[in-house]
């Protein structure tokens, strides 16, 4: 893995843990979903996003976004490797096959 993509991960994942550890998931969302999308043919690490926005809508009271992501967890280990939607957020209210614009910093990280 290159070192600025593993670099952004890395602030991606401790912003969100901090986030979610003040019990703020508003703020965590952001870096959540740059997570996910740059995590995604990583089947650990793109689990691992997924079980964040898992606990970021159970501290919501959202249950639809907790269901999704529960359902979201064996597909991000089973399929990372052979196939995502690239750029797709990782957020339950949007399909888990619709793939959505990258920024050209996130292409670049992901290149």
């Amino acid at each position: 893995m290159k070192p600025a993509l593993r670099s952004a991960i890395d602030q991606a994942f401790l912003q969100a843990d901090q986030a979610l550890a003040i019990r703020d998931p508003q703020l965590a969302w952001p870096w959540l979903e740059r997570a996910h999308i740059l995590t995604q043919r990583m089947p650990l690490l793109h689990t691992r996003s997924h079980w964040l926005m898992l606990l970021a809508g159970w501290q919501q009271g959202d249950y639809r976004e907790v269901l999704g992501q529960a359902m979201r967890m064996p597909a991000a280990l089973l399929f990372s490797r052979i196939w995502v939607p690239l750029g797709n957020s990782g957020r339950a209210r949007i399909s888990a096959f619709q793939p959505m614009p990258l920024s050209e910093e996130m292409r670049q990280l992901l290149d």
